[in-house]
Order: C-alpha cells, then structure tokens, then sequence
C-alpha cells in the first residue's frame, strides 16, 4: 500500500439545530414555506429549470430495409409491425397539424397586435392634433385680450408696487 500521514482526528460536524415538521395545509401555505426556505439564505444561487422541449416525432426512416409485401400469409408477428408503423405514421400527421395549426394561431395573433398598434398610434396622433390646436387658439385669444394671462387667472387683483 501507500503511505499515508497519520492526521489529527477530525472536529466533530457542526450539528444543525433540528426543524419541526409542518405539514401545508393549502397551495398557498406550501408556496410561503417554500418562499421562507428560499429566503433563509438569500446568497444561495436558486436553481431555474429550463424550459422542456416540445416533443417531436421521430423523422420516418430514409430507407425501409423490410417492406412488407402484399402476398397473403404474412406471419402472426407482421400484424403488430403494421400496427406500430401505422401508430407512428398518425402520431406524426398529428403532430404535424398540431404545429400547422399553432403557426396559424400565432400569425393571427401577430395581425392582431399590428392592428391594435395602429389603431392606438391613430388615437395618440389624433389626441395630439387636437392638444395643439387647442393650444393654438388659447394662445390666439390670449394675445388678442379675450382671455386673461395664464398667470393671472386665478388672482382676482392684479398686485401693485406700493401694495408691497
């Protein structure tokens, strides 16, 4: 064998204090005691799973070493065969007009979200041409005398210098 060093016998582990158990009575009592473990040692990295793949079917085969034929007296064993290929054949058309009908769902959402853009950004230019026009004509009649000045509206008695 190797030698080894004689080394000091070892410190006792320190001994974590025991927890009592609590049994969550609802969904939302189980959610703060996972919140309350988390938060015991905010420095601890949290482990965030990632997002599964979806499944996918498996590509059909390129080349088919055992066709079947068409001759009758197939054996007992050729059914179950059959059968798996054509389980697999229509789990992929399946999955196929999943995916066709998922893409057709986001683009309509897409259409969806370009149209209502436009429709606020029409709104917004809308509001802001009547801002400005109302703007406009406030100025107009405040230089012409029909109003009085902006900073004086709410005073009923223009202050003089011996007033002060």
């Amino acid at each position: 064998g190797t030698w080894r060093r004689p080394s000091a016998p070892r410190p006792p582990r320190p001994r974590k204090e025991p927890q009592q158990l609590v049994i969550p009575r609802s969904a939302a009592e189980e959610q703060r005691l996972r919140l309350e473990r988390l938060m015991r040692n905010p420095e601890k990295t949290v482990p965030i799973p990632e997002k599964l793949n979806e499944w996918a079917p498996r590509p059909p085969p390129e080349f088919v070493r055992d066709v079947m034929g068409s001759s009758a007296g197939a054996g007992s064993g050729e059914f179950h065969v059959y059968r798996h290929l054509r389980r697999r054949e229509y789990q992929r058309q399946d999955f196929m007009d999943a995916m066709a009908e998922k893409q057709r769902l986001d683009e309509e959402f897409q259409k969806k979200l370009e149209r209502n853009k436009m429709i606020a950004e029409e709104q917004t230019a809308k509001r802001r041409r009547k801002r400005a026009q109302h703007k406009h004509c406030y100025g107009q009649q405040v230089r012409s005398g029909l109003l009085p000045l902006p900073w004086l509206r709410w005073r009923t008695t223009v202050p003089t210098a011996d007033a002060a």
